[in-house]
């Protein structure tokens, strides 16, 4: 999954927000999605943190939207505005906002278990890291949209 890579901007985003962030060391195990502009960033991430090499994970990818996927970001809205109306739809053969939580979830389970008291950075994109917050904040699946969205390069603590 190589296509659309961080701009110069976003490496500048993403070096800005590393360099300035606090609590993350060189221990911090990075995780990212398998898509270019996430191993990017984590590549810049780790490089700042002189930690080791990131983890792919393909379950940190982006949602898959089915027939707007790679549309214009206005075809998101319909999709995002079923989504508070039932969380499992497969509209226009996308993937569920409720199957997108469930494959976050899995995975901070699985690494919470094997990695006990390590501090984990996920690198990953807006709908997936939306979709986790809802589970990390007791919302349901369709909140999604009421979490503010991440800008570029932004650190938050689970």
């Amino acid at each position: 999954v190589d296509g659309y890579g961080l701009t110069d901007l976003g490496r500048q985003q993403v070096q800005q927000s590393m360099l300035s962030q606090h609590g993350l060391s060189a221990d911090t195990i990075t995780l990212c999605s398998d898509f270019r502009r996430a191993r990017e960033t984590a590549e810049i991430a780790t490089e700042i943190l002189g930690s080791p090499s990131a983890i792919i994970d393909t379950r940190l990818r982006e949602r898959f939207f089915g027939a707007s996927e790679r549309g214009p970001n206005s075809a998101y809205a319909a999709i995002w505005q079923r989504d508070r109306i039932d969380p499992s739809h497969r509209d226009d053969d996308c993937e569920s906002a409720e199957s997108v939580r469930d494959r976050l979830i899995s995975l901070v389970k699985s690494f919470e278990s094997q990695y006990r008291d390590e501090t984990l950075l996920l690198v990953s994109h807006g709908d997936p890291l939306q979709l986790l917050a809802t589970a990390m904040t007791g919302r349901t699946p369709s909140q999604h949209r009421d979490i503010p969205a991440w800008e570029t390069a932004e650190l938050r603590m689970f």
